[in-house]
């Protein structure tokens, strides 16, 4: 069966509460431990950029299930400033702040799926999902 549930991410204690809750889901569908972190590091990134970015929003958190497969997708939705350039937001070693620049791609690395869409002035959504 699957589950759905959707957090608000506003500040530093919600960032915290969505790395909680990520880890107590990925240790539900049965995840490694291995995989249990990458999926809460994506997570912990994109919840951080959602906050600092953003200006707050949300994240969802969806269980998968493809045939024997199961998987946990989240989405993440502000309606920040936006990403003016995508592409170069996704290159390696970019970074808008002081941070080391593997924010999104390394996010991207981390999972099996990544999808961004982003407009300016009207903010970002970004879905990661990984399976075990």
């Amino acid at each position: 069966m699957s589950k759905r549930e959707t957090v608000e991410i506003r500040s530093s204690s919600d960032i915290v509460y969505v790395r909680q809750k990520v880890r107590t889901w990925a240790v539900e569908i049965g995840f490694s431990l291995v995989d249990q972190t990458k999926i809460v590091t994506a997570a912990s990134e994109l919840a951080r950029n959602t906050v600092d970015y953003g200006k707050g929003g949300t994240v969802t958190l969806e269980t998968l299930q493809s045939g024997s497969r199961k998987g946990l997708r989240l989405i993440f939705e502000d309606q920040g400033p936006g990403i003016p350039d995508i592409p170069l937001a996704m290159t390696d070693g970019y970074t808008s702040s002081n941070g080391l620049g593997l924010g999104l791609s390394g996010t991207k690395r981390l999972m099996h799926e990544f999808d961004i869409i982003s407009q300016v002035g009207k903010g970002t959504q970004i879905t990661i999902a990984r399976w075990r």
